[in-house]
């Protein structure tokens, strides 16, 4: 993967194992992280680079 991620776009499950927390954690929490989801119909979906930026930026 290069620095920042790629333009992936994640599930929120995928964004849950990836963290390690509910995917309900996700859901409820993505807001107050900050993260923006790109919308799929009615769908929710994150890019990976948004993903690797929080980290960095929170736990880096």
């Amino acid at each position: 993967m290069t620095r920042g991620g790629s333009n992936r776009l994640l599930t929120p499950e995928e964004v849950a194992e990836w963290l390690r927390v509910s995917e309900t954690t996700v859901r409820n929490k993505y807001r107050a992280w900050g993260l923006k989801p790109q919308k799929v119909g009615r769908l929710l979906r994150f890019r990976e680079r948004d993903i690797v930026i929080y980290l960095d930026e929170h736990y880096g």
